[in-house]
């Protein structure tokens, strides 16, 4: 093995593995997604999501499949609910270094177009330190697991526009395509048609391949349905209504509607993009200075660049004009991101070297490297003082520890940058920029701001009571803990007190109406059950309805939750 893949090897394993399990889960996405695999497997039943018990119609099966079978080999634990999304994340890497590696030749003009291996290592690192991909690779949700089968779908489709050798392979390869764009949909829903859709009709126009629009994805489509149609068809007679609402509340009123959950303005993924992407932001001057080299070889001439350029921008314009929206989103986008940014980073680099000490200009990957050190050192300033002072009336740590080695990481981001500064090899260049932020992504996983932890975190109060919840008690929560109640008391008949959030649909069906309580319905609930009953509840709203309750046996808080028990 080549010296890129072993330090890609070892990345992935220090950032995405080794530290996996060492942070509690994060309210609400990792134990919602953790609940919902842990009641698969605990009832049986891998037809229907379900949450605390009831039906939970937000999301298709696939990632639910994948995080109980995660559970089934790991046990029920935080590394074996996050471990599909860093899986997800190094196949997706995988994918893209197979892809660059084999057309880089073709899209790099000069002395590292022969090294295919360079090429797709360069951009596998970029997009494993990407800090979105880090992030979210880390991290129990949906979104790295739908980005990998919508990745692995949009490589197949280019190797099959690619493939010369006869329709036979071709048309495997575009059966790959739907089975994954099927796998896709599976996951996250209808956006597994839209995002292929938006990238590859504009490349086919672009490419004067229109027509293959239409006479191509009947295979694809046909592989896709096969796949789809038996969970599709199961679901619709186990429960009739979930496509009604799955469709129009998950879908349409999420892009459309004026009351759309996560509303922002059109322009919020341009805000955050460079963030996303960090900390490659400073070289992309470099890159696209690379990719306009104009030369009768230009990398942006070439079909991959503009099928990139595609992938990129189109999906990127339409989540940007859907109503609803989370960062997470355009993960999807980061996979063309650093497809380009590697092509243009090599392209600049082997331009440079073409082009001599005879020609003086500015080195851009220096350049960039100069900015990161500048942007590296303000937030060790901007640390240090939320730290040390209340300017910001916030201190992000209590453990005066974990400030320490949040500056030791910054310092090592800082103190890399001279090196790449210095010396001339490009290819070295490249690996020493990707190799800065490391330290810092593997600490990270160490230094979650205390206050995140009391706000959302409440597993590890929950467990100092676990003594007191019995296989017989009857829980009570409002929405706000309501998953990691059932996560860590391994329970899915908790009761709902206050406000449901995304439970809504389910507590209110006729067979689950029960379980939804006023604060007058809980006064009852407590008289029928003393001594046998707790209530888990965000401290403010507990604060709203104790007047109205009898008195506890037991009462205890975190600042952030209460455990009260009658």
């Amino acid at each position: 093995m080549k010296p890129v893949g072993f330090l890609l090897i070892l990345i992935f394993l220090g950032l995405y593995i080794l530290p996996l399990g060492v942070r509690p889960l994060v309210y609400p996405d990792e134990p919602r997604y953790a609940e919902i695999a842990r009641e698969m497997v605990a009832d049986g039943d891998f037809v229907v999501p379900h949450l605390n018990g009831l039906r939970y119609f937000e999301k298709p099966v696939m990632g639910h499949w994948l995080n109980a079978a995660s559970i089934l080999v790991f046990g029920e634990n935080e590394f074996a609910v996050r471990f599909p999304s860093a899986l997800a994340a190094a196949l997706s890497a995988l994918m893209l270094f197979f892809l660059v590696r084999r057309f880089s030749a073709k899209t790099i003009d000069g002395e590292f177009g022969n090294d295919g291996y360079f090429a797709g290592g360069a951009a596998a690192l970029i997009f494993l330190t990407c800090f979105e991909v880090f992030a979210v690779g880390v991290y129990s949700a949906l979104d790295s697991m739908f980005s990998f089968f919508i990745s692995a779908a949009m490589i197949c489709y280019y190797y099959a526009l690619s493939e010369h050798g006869g329709t036979g392979r071709r048309n495997v390869l575009l059966s790959y395509f739907g089975i994954l764009i099927g796998f896709a949909f599976l996951t996250k829903g209808f956006l597994a048609f839209v995002i292929p859709v938006t990238a590859i009709a504009p490349f086919l126009v672009w490419e004067k391949r229109w027509n293959e629009f239409f006479s191509s994805p009947w295979i694809s489509l046909a592989a896709a349905v096969m796949v789809i149609l038996p969970w599709a068809v199961w679901i619709h007679l186990r429960e009739p209504d979930f496509w009604h609402y799955f469709f129009w509340e998950e879908h349409i009123r999420r892009f459309a509607a004026d009351d759309a959950q996560h509303k922002a303005p059109f322009y919020y993924y341009l805000l955050w993009f460079p963030i996303t992407v960090m900390p490659w932001t400073f070289l992309l001057p470099a890159a696209v200075s690379g990719l306009r080299k104009k030369t009768s070889h230009a990398p942006f001439d070439t079909p991959l660049i503009r099928y990139a350029v595609c992938w990129l921008v189109f999906p990127f314009l339409f989540f940007s004009v859907a109503k609803g929206k989370i960062i997470t989103y355009i993960l999807p986008c980061l996979i063309p991101f650093a497809l380009l940014s590697a092509m243009g980073l090599l392209s600049y680099i082997s331009s440079k070297n073409k082009a001599g000490a005879q020609v003086k200009s500015i080195d851009y990957v220096s350049a960039g490297a100069a900015v990161a050190a500048c942007f590296f050192a303000g937030l060790v300033l901007v640390l240090t003082i939320m730290q040390m002072t209340d300017v910001f009336h916030f201190k992000p740590f209590i453990l005066e520890w974990k400030y320490w080695v949040a500056v030791l990481g910054l310092i090592v981001c800082i103190a890399w940058m001279p090196a790449v500064i210095k010396i001339h090899d490009g290819r070295k260049k490249i690996v020493i920029y990707g190799l800065s932020p490391v330290l810092l992504m593997f600490v990270a996983h160490f230094l979650y701001p205390d206050a995140i932890l009391d706000k959302k975190t409440p597993g590890a109060f929950l467990m100092e009571h676990a003594g007191r919840v019995l296989p017989g008690t009857v829980i009570v929560s409002d929405y706000s803990p309501v998953q990691a109640v059932c996560w860590y008391y391994k329970r899915q008949d908790v009761y709902l007190l206050g406000n449901t959030g995304e439970l809504t649909y389910g507590v209110l069906q006729p067979d689950a109406a029960f379980r939804l309580l006023t604060v007058e319905k809980l006064k009852g609930v407590i008289n029928e059950n003393r001594r046998n009953l707790v209530l888990v509840a965000r401290k403010n709203n507990y604060q709203k309805w104790k007047a109205d309750l009898p008195a506890p046996v037991f009462i205890d808080s975190n600042g952030q939750f209460v455990f009260v028990a009658y």
